[in-house]
């Protein structure tokens, strides 16, 4: 004869039921959720030991135990200079272990040239007209639009992209940081755009969601893209540089953060990681100035690219960060010289930062190719008339998609 249950039996079978319901669906009411949360809490004070013998949904993954596969890395850079030799020294601690992807800009002359020991394949101007083929006359890859080029032939989960004007930085504590690694666990972990966290990051070993924070919202989602940031040499525009030419960034704020849903930022490409089977296509090398130069600041092109993937993760609701990994970016370019040509970005950006932060995307686009292709037929209908460098890049975003496609489709 079986003995009758216990209190402390029928309380742990109350509550498991009541997790499982609300690890099933989001779709159960708050009321139940925090009916939930006070059941536990409550037999935990009337009957000692109950707690330990609950089986609590999987806890939060923390950074301390994100494990990085090597095999879904790879390591794009667009050379703009011909001697790798310094830059890839400076790396290799950190690059040597992932594959890479070399794009040589193609309107640098001569081979380049690379130390030993680095796992890698070289792009140039030939590979890019031979896969590009009749889409180059409207798809420029020429200077730091080249990456591009190696985003559309990597073939791996997680692209990490770093200037060859930059070497890895130091943290307060003088030490050096893993910029590869930071940027690996910033994607591997969940991002929360929809409710801010003011401790920032919640994964962040030592760190948690704050008093308030909606529990149905403490999983998270995927994130999309990491924004790395920079030492010395900031990315500021041209005309802040020239009207202040000895202003260096110095402060190393050891954070990361969640960009809040419809909330647009400035995407600089110099040091970024991304999830390719999310986002991949809509970072594009779409937007290009009459003047466009071989400098940062001399572009925008990371800056247009930044928030059309940012109305993807949007809307796909994906992630987006940004805080560490930190680089040391190295003095370059004359800002007064490159403000002639930046100039004509800045004008521009005054149309464009409205029209993203408005533009919402149909029900149908559910991959970062419908979202672009739609993105780049509103951009035609609302700013083509503004200025002709909008309807050029909304002509490019089309041909960039079909390109995507059948490189893709091709192999």
């Amino acid at each position: 004869m079986r003995n009758p249950p216990t209190l402390l039996s029928l309380a742990i079978n109350s509550a498991h039921c009541l997790i499982l319901s609300l690890s099933l669906s989001r779709i159960f009411s708050d009321f139940f959720r925090s009916f939930a949360l006070y059941l536990i809490t409550f037999f935990s004070i009337l009957l000692p030991g109950f707690s330990e013998k609950i089986q609590f949904p999987k806890k939060k993954t923390k950074m301390s135990q994100v494990i990085i596969k090597d095999d879904e890395v790879d390591i794009v850079i667009g050379a703009l200079q011909s001697d790798l030799t310094w830059f890839m020294e400076e790396w290799r601690p950190f690059f040597s272990r992932f594959h890479l992807i070399i794009v040589q800009d193609p309107d640098l002359k001569g081979d380049l040239k690379i130390p030993e020991g680095f796992n890698l394949n070289l792009y140039t101007k030939s590979d890019i007209d031979r896969v590009v083929g009749p889409a180059s006359n409207s798809i420029s890859f020429s200077g730091y639009s080249c990456r591009h080029f190696g985003y559309l032939m990597s073939r791996k989960k997680y692209i990490i992209t770093v200037d060859d004007d930059c070497t890895p930085a130091r943290d307060t504590n003088n030490k050096i940081t893993d910029a590869v690694s930071q940027h690996i666990i910033n994607l591997t972990t969940p991002a929360t755009p929809f409710f801010f966290n003011t401790l920032y990051d919640p994964y962040v070993d030592g760190s948690d969601f704050v008093r308030g924070y909606p529990f149905s919202l403490r999983t998270g989602v995927e994130c999309g893209l990491s924004c790395g940031l920079w030492l010395n040499l900031a990315d500021l525009d041209a005309p802040t540089q020239a009207l202040k030419p000895e202003l260096r960034n110095s402060r190393y704020v050891d954070m990361v953060l969640t960009v809040p849903a419809r909330t647009m930022l400035p995407v600089s490409g110099i040091n970024i990681g991304f999830n390719s089977e999310l986002v991949g296509p809509a970072l594009m090398p779409a937007f290009r100035l009459g003047k466009e130069g071989k400098l940062r600041w001399e572009t925008v092109e990371d800056i247009w690219s930044g928030m059309c993937v940012k109305v993807v993760c949007d809307h796909l609701k994906i992630g987006v960060k940004s805080g560490v990994p930190y680089v040391w970016r190295q003095e370059r370019g004359n800002a007064v010289e490159s403000l002639k040509k930046e100039w004509e970005g800045v004008k521009l950006m005054e149309d464009v930062v409205p029209f993203f932060q408005g533009l919402r995307l149909s029900e149908s686009a559910v991959t970062a190719e419908d979202c672009v292709d739609e993105i780049a037929s509103k951009v035609k209908e609302v700013l083509g008339g503004n200025d002709p460098t909008f309807a050029r890049a909304a002509e490019t975003m089309v041909e960039w998609i079909k390109l995507w496609k059948r490189v893709r489709a091709a192999e």
